[in-house]
């Protein structure tokens, strides 16, 4: 019996201590800390959130930094960082970048600028001011900096697309942009011989030439991007279809 009471003796100083222990935890689960924009007393200005210093560079960010402590999410930014300082197209030519580019444009492009890329889309159409077409001779001769530069900051009436399009989305915008070009002022020498062929029947059914009578090379290409009639130069358009339509 004497031993019982001298365990209960020993074990309530321990039993006591457990909630105090639990409160500890606690304490260090929700220890003082700043929250972004709260106001703080540790800096003058009184403000929690602080300027990061000047020549910051971005290390990571986006949900997957977020959910990583910054593990992941370097080389997205490293990429983004690379595409917003090049001069010229970052990314290979190829079919995955065009289709992406073709389907980014056909969201945020096409309304104005139309499938064609000649300034005449269905918001142009409803009275809004007509962007210049892809193909006259001044949009022809910019680089693909300039392009990429107006999709980001805008142009005229024309927002900025900063906040809707990527960095790498923007340059495959500018890729489609100067295929759009290439369909409708493309020489004949250098597309493959069977689509050549085709090109040269189509000019043909165009210009009313017989069949057979093909001229070795013509041209529909227009400084608007409108359909022209045959002549006697190396390049040739693709025919542009019914208003609406892919070139």
């Amino acid at each position: 019996m004497k031993r019982r009471h001298a365990a209960l003796a020993l074990a309530l100083p321990l039993l006591l201590q457990l909630p105090g222990c639990e409160r500890m935890l606690h304490n260090m689960y929700d220890q003082p800390r700043g929250k972004a924009y709260r106001s703080s007393e540790i800096f003058a200005d009184g403000s929690g959130s602080r300027t990061p210093p000047a020549g910051t560079v971005v290390y990571a960010r986006g949900a997957r930094p977020g959910s990583s402590s910054g593990r992941l999410g370097a080389q997205d930014a490293e990429r983004e960082a690379r595409d917003s300082a090049a001069l010229t197209q970052p990314y290979p030519l190829n079919e995955q970048l065009l289709a992406h580019g073709r389907e980014r444009f056909n969201i945020y492009c096409m309304p104005c600028h139309s499938a064609v890329g000649d300034g005449d889309g269905r918001i142009v159409q409803r009275g809004f001011p007509a962007p210049p077409s892809y193909h006259g001779e001044r949009v022809r001769g910019v680089p693909d900096r300039y392009i990429y530069t107006v999709i980001s900051n805008g142009y005229g009436v024309m927002a900025s697309y900063a906040d809707r399009l990527s960095p790498s989305e923007r340059w495959a915008i500018v890729a489609y942009v100067r295929a759009l070009q290439l369909s409708q002022h493309a020489k004949l020498d250098h597309l493959p011989a069977a689509v050549a062929a085709q090109a040269r029947k189509a000019l043909a059914v165009q210009a009313g030439t017989p069949a057979g009578n093909e001229p070795a090379s013509t041209s529909t290409g227009s400084g608007d991007g409108a359909q022209g009639s045959a002549s006697g130069s190396d390049t040739a358009a693709a025919p542009a279809g019914p208003k609406g339509g892919h070139p």
